[in-house]
């Protein structure tokens, strides 16, 4: 993997910069409005710092650690991404196989052009991540299907009540649906690695992909509006829908986008095994706190009563150490990973964990931790 060349995700960023139109790489990029959220999200991972310990001995370093009582190999899972098989060929499953390779948790996005049974042939640990469509029946039937899968955990995304404001999809003419037209046609042209290998091969293997999860009479091909109750609507979501997905699913349940202590407390209250501190990478309310910030209250909020993760502009193992640091059980990378995937497809998105890895293990050296349980002793700042 080291032939790509790519010796931090910045180096990976780029080379998916290169190969994507404009469109697709702004939306993996991009956040909302000003994108204040995304420029606050990093500049208060750089805030954290730490007093280093010396003389520790730490030719021997472990990173590993359990989530939801099963061990991880260092404390990261990929988070849900949307639009990854716009980025590459069938690109959910080579996120889904580059994970289960590195052992680590994949979380198979609501959103995503690929049927919850062709990811699932991956294999390796699976997460399902929900958004609810406006008719609730098909949100009920795709979690079932997700438990008779056997995904661990249900992770139901809540900082997305309305769709966020995203000028700039406006501006270049990559709207969604996703549709050619003057003002993108000569970009996607300029770019010819992404359009024979990724559009062409799904034109030669059956055409354009479409909206999946859903039934056969509600699909849409990417390039087509959703068909009617076809569309995510969760303005109306409320404590209540959430308690009945609780009563639904039979593994693990967490609620994604916590940033408030009292809502950390009432979904530990409503039965909730977790919870994810998370603005979305700033792609929601551009005004939001930055989720590292957040994270220190919620962890208090909860008393270890549940497991915390954290999301939202992790892009080095320092990031990963910071979170634990400050409380997190480990955090989920979703940025990262596709910026492999978009660089170099299955092998782009393992050397992204390899990268976050090996820089989580040298920060643990540099910090004289020798386990996870020593980076939770530390004290940042």
């Amino acid at each position: 993997m080291r032939d790509l060349a790519c010796y931090n995700v910045a180096d990976l960023r780029e080379r998916a910069r290169r190969r994507l139109p404009l469109g697709i790489w702004e939306y993996l990029e991009r956040g909302v409005e000003d994108e204040a959220g995304m420029a606050r999200n990093r500049a208060a991972f750089e805030a954290v710092t730490f007093r280093p310990r010396v003389l520790r001995g730490v030719h021997t370093v472990d990173p590993s650690t359990e989530l939801f009582g099963r061990p991880i190999p260092f404390p990261l899972a990929l988070a849900p991404t949307g639009a990854a098989g716009l980025m590459w060929h069938n690109g959910d499953f080579a996120l889904a196989r580059a994970a289960a390779a590195a052992r680590v948790p994949f979380t198979i996005s609501s959103a995503s052009t690929m049927d919850l049974e062709q990811i699932a042939e991956a294999g390796g640990r699976l997460w399902f991540q929900l958004y609810l469509w406006e008719d609730r029946a098909l949100s009920h039937a795709v979690v079932d299907r997700a438990a008779a899968l056997g995904c661990e955990a249900l992770f139901v995304t809540l900082d997305l009540p309305v769709p966020p404001n995203r000028e700039y999809i406006h501006r270049n003419g990559f709207g969604t649906p996703f549709r050619l037209n003057a003002r993108n046609a000569l970009d996607v042209a300029l770019h010819p690695r992404w359009l024979l290998g990724t559009m062409g091969r799904y034109m030669l293997g059956g055409g354009i992909p479409t909206q999946a999860n859903l039934p056969d009479r509600l699909r849409s091909k990417v390039t087509r509006a959703a068909m009617p109750g076809a569309l995510f609507k969760q303005d109306d979501l409320d404590w209540d829908g959430v308690r009945a997905l609780r009563d639904r699913w039979p593994g693990k349940f967490v609620l994604k986008g916590i940033l408030h202590p009292d809502d950390a407390r009432r979904a530990l209250e409503l039965g909730a095994d977790g919870v994810v501190v998370s603005n979305h990478g700033g792609r929601a309310l551009d005004s939001s706190v930055a989720s590292i910030s957040a994270l220190p209250e919620i962890v208090a909020a909860v008393g270890g009563k549940m497991t915390v993760l954290l999301d939202s502009g992790v892009r080095r193992g320092s990031d990963v150490i910071k979170a634990v640091a400050l409380g997190a059980d480990a955090v989920l990378a979703g940025r990262a990973p596709l910026y492999g995937l978009a660089a170099a497809g299955e092998a782009g998105v393992a050397r992204s964990i390899e990268l976050l890895r090996s820089e989580t293990v040298r920060t643990m050296a540099m910090l004289g931790a020798r386990s996870v349980a020593e980076v939770r002793a530390l004290a940042p700042g």
